[in-house]
């Protein structure tokens, strides 16, 4: 074992980084020895230096991170700060100053990954990330290596643990959406603002970084589409029960049939309860992978949290340790097959349509000649009402999202139909 430490900045000390500098302490000699070399924390960038951080050295603490990251002595930068700047510029100037670096930044990197990936080549430098999808969860490192040798062609998960949580306690006890986000965020699920979590926000920045690894393109998170959860029922789950499924929010990246296009999408969905990701409950995270060779897999396990999250920002720097040794370093960016993304409206899926319309005849009827002029074929229709009034629940075959887009608009605009409730699209069939 070589005797020279290596010395690691890390920057941020929240719930993540106190968690990575404890374990870092309270494990050196394991890491050590695993890796080849002692592990340093040599400094510690934060906003607020006044705050008593146990077990860490306060002289290691500072709230200037540019001068932490450019000391030039520093082997591994461990960013775990959020957002987009100043995280940007600290990386690609550790890079500049001879540092590898460990993110668990997924805005950052669903928005800038190529940019970064380039710093980090142009430097002979790793770039690592495992935590910013799926925290604890091992992602990252079997799509990029695991997988290399073979051809990936969906990866659909739930990837955001606050939102499975609220639509799991919506499924299980009844509850409506406000009630379940107010649970999740008494039990510490939510923040103050879930707006990220329940608009879908940070599961597309997920969806990005997973579709630009599977497909070997470069996908950003305006690339993605994606729909919030905000506007899911208890009615859309007792629909969903009726058809023996549950509702996600799901993160769907796939290829197309024809391998020449890619989309990745996030939105609810109904899946059949006989689908492993119906069972995924809490806030627990799972992601279904299909390849060609490997055939289904799924990975499991909790998504978010200071613990699990520390988990994932130790493996990875641990791999960089080593590569620091070895004078090498891991997988860059692979973006060869430059793969386009199409736009949702290429999206080819089922539907569950539920409409309020007038309850008299030839309603039925009217509707399943809009469905039929846009070429969106109808699999089942319930129907109920009294009073004049009704409800009626279409749930289609297969059909392009603009085509099932236009048959909708064509629908508000029958003088039978009083208005369209619920769209909801049906996966993992």
């Amino acid at each position: 074992m070589r005797t020279r430490p290596l010395k690691v900045a890390l920057l941020g000390c929240g719930v993540v980084g106190s968690e990575v500098a404890r374990i870092m302490t309270t494990h050196a000699d394991d890491l050590a020895a695993r890796i080849g070399a002692p592990v340093e924390l040599a400094g510690v960038a934060v906003r607020r230096p006044d705050r008593v951080r146990e077990g860490i050295d306060p002289a290691l603490v500072t709230t200037d991170a540019t001068a932490l990251v450019k000391r030039g002595d520093i082997d591994v930068v461990v960013e775990v700060i959020g957002g987009i700047e100043p995280a940007r510029t600290l990386i690609t100037t550790a890079f500049e100053h001879g540092a590898s670096v460990v993110s668990a930044n997924k805005a950052l990197l669903a928005q800038d990954g190529a940019a970064l990936h380039a710093a980090a080549g142009a430097n002979g430098k790793d770039l690592y990330y495992e935590a910013a999808v799926a925290g604890a969860i091992p992602l990252i490192r079997p799509l990029r290596e695991s997988l290399a040798g073979d051809k990936v062609n969906r990866v659909l998960g739930i990837v955001n643990g606050t939102t499975n949580f609220i639509l799991d306690a919506m499924d299980t006890t009844g509850a409506g959406y406000q009630e379940a986000l107010d649970e999740a965020t008494a039990l510490g699920y939510a923040e103050a603002d879930p707006t990220a979590d329940v608009e879908g926000f940070d599961a597309a920045a997920k969806a990005a970084i997973l579709a630009g690894i599977a497909f070997h393109t470069r996908v950003r998170l305006d690339d993605v589409y994606r729909e919030g959860m905000t506007e899911v029922t208890a009615a859309d789950f007792a629909s969903a029960k009726e058809m023996g499924c549950t509702i996600k929010l799901l993160a769907i990246c796939e290829r197309a049939a024809d391998g020449a296009s890619v989309t990745a999408r996030v939105h609810p969905a109904m899946i059949p309860l006989s689908h492993p990701l119906a069972n995924v409950r809490g806030a627990y995270n799972a992601v279904f992978v299909e390849s060609d060779a490997a055939g289904q897999l799924m990975f499991y396990g909790p998504g978010a949290g200071g613990s699990p999250t520390a988990s994932a920002v130790l493996g990875d720097l641990v791999a960089v340790c080593r590569n620091r040794i070895g004078g090498a370093t891991g997988p860059g960016e692979s973006a060869y097959a430059a793969l386009p993304v199409s736009p949702m409206g290429d999206v080819v899926t089922r539907y569950h349509i539920s409409l309020d319309v007038a309850d008299k005849p030839g309603v039925l009827a009217q509707v399943a000649t809009v469905f039929a002029e846009h070429g969106v074929s109808i699999d089942t229709v319930r129907q109920s009402g009294k009073d004049g009034e009704a409800s009626l629940v279409v749930v289609t075959h297969r059909a392009s999202d603009a085509a099932l887009g236009g048959t909708v608009e064509a629908l508000r605009k029958l003088d039978t139909v009083r208005g369209v409730a619920s769209i909801m699209r049906v996966e993992g069939e």
